[in-house]
């Protein structure tokens, strides 16, 4: 393998057709970058090639000028085929080859993946696409189905092939291979090269031109990375405190899952900040929206899974924070490739606690790079530094006067407080809002003392330790200390509550008791014992007592048909029962 200088040239120089150099010029580039000055005149003469360059130097269009130009117009069949991993980086394709082949003349691209319609896919390559974007399961069930063919395929391309290793699709990449013509260029391009693609371009490909450029993070001096040291449960706070202290507004944030992703969407929402999800669960058409809001720049934040780490081509992506540290130190390189794109410079923020200090070493050691150690900001020094941004954007705002007024709420507010007090009061009220809010509302609404004014005592506190009826609600434990001083008041100690609701209800127990018949001589003597029951055995253990049956059956209950000798009593119920061979 062999690695290329550092250098550039203009497109001019690299045989492309009149009609691609309108395209390019229209798309606003000037000169080409090092990885495509390297391989599109390879890939132009018809050699397969390898090439590496690190995410955001331009990959696409070193393979999508090509592609481009060695379409013929008048063949309405599949003959480029690039295979990516995600539906993301699929779309992104087709629309650059979109955009170089505007003025050239009978050429279509199509984007085939999954989650999309099979419709839509159908009438696209009925109408006859001769670029072919799409992921290896979706492009395997149009082989399967015989809606694709590769009969007239001349180029393959496998854009992150790593990428696709790591997600389980190496048998579909063989299969494509297998069943595309052996006279055809195949070219890899990636941003790392782990052994397993090197030996997929030793088993498909021919004298293969390996062309290295710029692979590490070291080549990519203007992102700036450090890191913070945060506690395990402490992540979502330190977000907040890093991105206001930082001043960020239009980024990237990774997490390593799903549940995770969802979770710091939430939390940043609730802090105001413009924020979305971007995940595998959700249906492509909230992810291409999704996409669509962030190109746009309606979000602020964009918070990802990796799979969106290969897909997401925004030229002006300020920063990408780490929120979850890779597992894999080449995915560090990816993710932090999708800011300081196109000679633009960026931030590379990453979240460590202290068991991960290790997985960070594997990280410089695989770029090289010497990754600088940051202090956590407090709390009011982020609110600070955000106060301060807040009064620079104040006073832009003042010299444009490009706002809608607001002078008698101005004039209402100055009347109550000086002009410093007010501005203070509003800076607080912007970078403190949750806190603020809370003490503006407590100090319009003060607490009342619920007691004052009456001859009741407070309630003691409530402390199960010391009173074990502590549990009951506060309802119930007032009522009971009302009933005590009612019972004072009036000094009968065991009058019931019943008594004093209902005035009449000694009388009517009197007259009950009047009216009731004296109890006569019989019932005053005493009862013979009852045999029929055992003796007072509570002090008695259970195993102890012997079987007695409460109501012992009486003799000649049994049927007649069974032989007193043999009547067979239930030990627990004491019924007879039958013999087994009795014809009942």
């Amino acid at each position: 393998m062999r690695k290329e200088p550092m250098q550039s040239a203009p497109f001019s120089e690299l045989g492309l057709s009149p009609e691609l150099l309108k395209a390019v010029e229209q798309m606003g580039f000037q000169e080409a970058s090092p990885i495509q000055t390297a391989t599109i005149p390879l890939l132009l003469a018809g050699k397969d090639v390898a090439g590496l360059s690190r995410t955001g130097s331009g990959k696409t269009a070193a393979f999508a000028i090509p592609a481009v130009q060695s379409v013929t117009p008048q063949l309405r069949a599949p003959q480029v085929l690039i295979l990516c991993p995600t539906r993301e980086l699929a779309v992104q394709i087709a629309g650059e080859v979109a955009k170089l082949s505007a003025y050239s003349r009978g050429v279509r691209e199509l984007a085939i993946y999954g989650g999309q319609s099979y419709g839509i896919q159908y009438r696209g390559l009925e109408d006859g696409a001769q670029i072919i974007a799409g992921t290896p399961g979706r492009l395997m069930d149009h082989l399967e189905r015989g809606s694709l063919s590769l009969e007239h395929i001349r180029l393959i391309v496998l854009d992150e092939a790593d990428r696709m290793l790591d997600m389980g699709f190496r048998d579909d990449i063989a299969t494509i291979l297998q069943q595309a013509p052996e006279a055809r260029q195949t070219a890899f391009f990636s941003a790392t090269m782990p052994s397993a693609v090197e030996q997929l371009i030793r088993l498909h490909t021919r004298d293969p031109q390996w062309v290295r450029l710029e692979t590490r993070a070291e080549a990519a001096p203007n992102i700036d990375q450090s890191y913070y040291d945060v506690a395990h449960g402490s992540r979502s706070g330190a977000l907040c405190r890093v991105l206001e202290a930082t001043n960020l507004r239009f980024g990237i944030i990774f997490c390593s899952t799903k549940s995770s992703v969802d979770g710091v969407t939430e939390h940043l929402l609730s802090e105001g900040y413009q924020a979305d999800r971007l995940h595998g669960d959700m249906s492509q058409a909230m992810r291409e929206r999704v996409m669509r809001r962030f190109r746009d720049g309606k979000l602020e934040f964009l918070v990802a899974t990796d799979v969106a780490a290969r897909g997401i081509d925004v030229d002006d992506v300020e920063a990408v924070i780490n929120y979850d540290i890779p597992r894999d130190p080449e995915d560090y390189v990816h993710r932090i490739g999708r800011t300081g794109r196109a000679g633009r410079s960026g931030k590379a923020i990453t979240f460590v606690t202290s068991r991960e200090i290790y997985a960070l070493d594997r990280i410089q050691r695989l770029t090289r790079v010497k990754i600088r150690r940051e202090r956590m900001p407090t709390a009011s020094e982020a609110a600070h530094r955000k106060a301060e941004e807040m009064a620079k954007l104040a006073s832009a705002l003042i010299q444009n006067r490009k706002y809608p007024s607001n002078n008698e709420i101005a004039k209402m507010l100055l009347a109550e407080a000086p002009a410093e007090a007010a501005v203070e009061a509003l800076l607080y009220l912007l970078t403190n809002r949750k806190s603020a809010i809370a003490k503006a509302r407590n100090a319009e609404h003060p607490e009342k003392d619920d007691h004052a004014g009456t001859a009741q005592p407070p309630l003691p506190p409530k402390n199960r330790t010391e009173h074990p009826t502590a549990h009951r609600n506060e309802n119930s434990t007032r009522r009971n200390h009302d009933r005590i001083r009612s019972r004072s008041k009036e000094g009968s100690s065991f009058q019931s509550d019943r008594e004093q609701d209902r005035p009449h209800a000694r009388e009517s127990r009197e007259r009950f008791r009047s009216n009731r018949p004296s109890p006569t001589r019989s019932t005053l003597e005493p009862r013979e014992p009852n045999t029929d029951f055992p003796k007072d055995t509570q002090n008695e253990s259970r195993s102890s007592r012997p079987f007695k049956s409460r109501r012992p059956a009486p003799e000649n209950t049994a049927p007649a048909w069974i032989p007193k000798k043999s009547a067979q009593i239930h030990p627990k119920t004491g019924a007879p029962r039958p013999p087994r061979n009795s014809p009942i």
